[in-house]
């Protein structure tokens, strides 16, 4: 792999690569955006699409019909429209085999209850496409146990997804069928659970039991996951869910990995509760012979490894014991497959624990199993660039100069984009390691990835640059960075706004100018009078400095220009630097 290229989704389009993340996330979503443009068009138009020309016709192969082709009022063209989830279609037909005096069979209605509880009776896209368009048309931690938690999880639910309404059509078919097997009620529940009426579902699981039926695991699966919102405090919430897997076992439910995963779930609202009872569902879980998915490990994590308060277990060590020897594939909607839905990505979790504990041997058999089988394809670009990126903040912390520099070679820009705190954490490195002949090529990659505009990343590098005095090679180069860096404050275009010097950043690059004998640049380009100017104040040490530098060039007019500088701003330094200047000059009487 070439570590200079950019990911292989940009290959087509050179002149698209990427500078940063911010790009590449613009990028992919804009190539994401055709195509759903391209769907938009073919669920839209398909009379343009409908033009079979492949002999044979091999049905497999040619486009999904997407609109109805059975007319009239019959349980065949129901079927048809459920299958198209064509929801207000669907309800509307149902409404007139009702009013027909012939219903739909009960099978179908538990098909129409399908569509509905999984739409929240609301309508599928492309009818809420068609909708929106009509409208157009018209005129005119053991914390404190609180109820926070819900109503933060009712917010997200509500920018997320449709709510469950009052007496909705799935309620009103429901209660007029003649017939209702365990399937109505199953589904009924998990509509009301995936739509956030809780109590409503809990309450129809009472109807459903009082009615003899029993529930299949989804549906226990979808009540535990309700557990959180039917109840307040930490044992209460472990006491219903430990009734629910009673009822399992009394009616022979065989629980399955979704089951133990909502189980660990709701553990880690739970407190300290969860910690004492999450190991015992793990074993749970290896009695029964399952095998733990990403989201087991993310949810196992998260309990023992809260915030900032890590405790010192062996838990996470024993996780990468499990995962290094696997590949997985995704099992549960929390594994990360579906960036949707989890806003939990097991090995992002997983690299943020190994960094808050500041373990690089973890870190490194995490990376390690990342690469086994299809491990990787659970990180998509952002969420990969967050990964690599905390685990190159870690490298910058623990490891030595040469292997940060060779994995940071390796890794950029192919794997991911640094962000400004990875620079600042790979300057320190380089300070650490007292490596500072590489900041120019750190100074490269700032331009190339839209970094050279940020004021703290600039004052750490003029910081580190002018700090000490460096062979003159190295001061060369230095100059060269802040003859960039002055050029970048006094850029000016449409879309930018300048960039004001503040007296440290002007002291710098005056400094670096006159260590490397450039003393055109750090007096006649207005680097000394611009402090004048901004009304600053230069340091002892750059005044010193400039005076060296008029020294070494045998520039006394500089030097006397240095001198009333100093006496117009009223520094203290100014008469040492008269008697430096009439002691290591020679000056003619007009000079002096």
């Amino acid at each position: 792999q070439d570590p200079t290229a950019a990911h292989y989704m940009f290959q087509d389009d050179p002149f698209l690569m990427p500078r940063n993340a911010a790009n590449a996330r613009l990028y992919s979503l804009s190539k994401e955006s055709g195509r759903n443009a391209a769907k938009y068009i073919i669920e839209h138009f398909p009379q343009y699409f409908d033009k079979t020309f492949a002999e044979p016709n091999i049905s497999c192969l040619m486009p999904e019909i997407l609109t109805p082709q059975i007319e009239g009022v019959s349980e065949e063209a129901l079927k048809e429209r459920i299958h198209l989830r064509r929801v207000k279609e669907s309800v509307d037909l149902f409404d007139q085999l009702v009013q027909a005096g012939t219903p739909a069979s009960l099978e179908t209605t538990n098909s129409l209850l399908d569509l509905l509880c999984f739409y929240g009776d609301g309508e599928s896209t492309l009818e809420k496409e068609e909708e929106e368009k009509e409208d157009l048309e018209e005129p005119g931690v053991d914390a404190p146990e609180q109820k926070a938690p819900k109503r933060q999880l009712q917010r997200r639910s509500q920018s997320f997804g449709s709510r469950w309404r009052e007496n909705n059509n799935a309620e009103r078919i429901f209660k007029i069928m003649p017939e209702r097997s365990a399937h109505s009620y199953c589904t009924m529940i998990r509509g009301m659970v995936k739509h956030g009426a809780y109590a409503k579902a809990y309450d129809m699981y009472i109807d459903l039991l009082n009615e003899r039926h029993k529930a299949d695991v989804h549906t226990f699966n979808a009540l535990i996951t309700a557990v959180p919102y039917l109840k307040e405090r930490f044992l209460e919430r472990w006491e219903l869910a430990k009734v629910f897997l009673t009822h399992m076992a009394q009616q022979e439910v065989q629980p399955n990995l979704l089951t133990f995963n909502a189980l660990l779930k709701i553990l880690r609202r739970c407190g300290g509760v969860g910690r004492s009872m999450s190991l015992l569902v793990i074993k749970e879980m290896e009695a029964l012979d399952i095998e733990p998915s990403l989201a087991t490990y993310d949810h196992l994590l998260s309990i023992f490894y809260r915030g900032v308060d890590l405790y010192p277990s062996g838990i996470i060590s024993e996780a990468i014991d499990d995962v290094e020897k696997r590949s997985f594939t995704a099992q549960d909607p929390d594994d990360g497959m579906d960036f949707n839905i989890s806003d939990d990505l097991h090995w992002l979790s997983l690299g943020e624990k190994c960094c808050d504990l500041k373990d690089i041997k973890l870190a490194y058999r995490l990376n390690k199993a990342m690469e086994n089988g299809d491990n990787w394809k659970f990180l998509d670009m952002d969420r990969s660039n967050a990964y690599w990126s905390k685990f190159f903040s870690l490298l910058c912390m623990m490891e030595q100069i040469d292997v940060v520099l060779k994995w940071y070679k390796e890794m950029s820009p192919s794997v991911f984009y640094p962000t400004p705190k990875n620079i600042l954490d790979l300057l320190q490195a380089l300070d650490a390691a007292n490596h500072l002949e590489a900041i120019p090529s750190v100074w490269e990659d700032m331009k190339q990835l839209g970094f050279s505009r940020r004021q703290d990343l600039l004052g750490e590098l003029l910081s580190l640059m002018s700090r000490e005095q460096h062979p003159e090679e190295i001061q060369l180069a230095f100059a060269k960075c802040a003859e960039d860096i002055k050029a970048v404050h006094e850029q000016t275009g449409r879309e930018q706004a300048p960039l004001e010097w503040t007296g440290s950043t002007l002291g710098h690059v005056a400094l670096l100018f006159s260590r490397a004998g450039r003393m055109q640049d750090a007096w006649y380009v207005n680097m000394m009078e611009r402090f004048q100017q901004i009304n600053r104040i230069p340091t002892d040490q750059v005044m010193d400095e400039f005076l060296n530098c008029a020294k070494q060039t045998n520039c006394p007019d500089e030097a006397i220009k240095l001198v009333k500088l100093a006496a117009s701003l009223d520094l203290p330094s100014s008469q040492r630097l008269k008697s430096r200047t009439e002691k290591e000059f020679e000056l003619s009487e007009e000079q002096k």
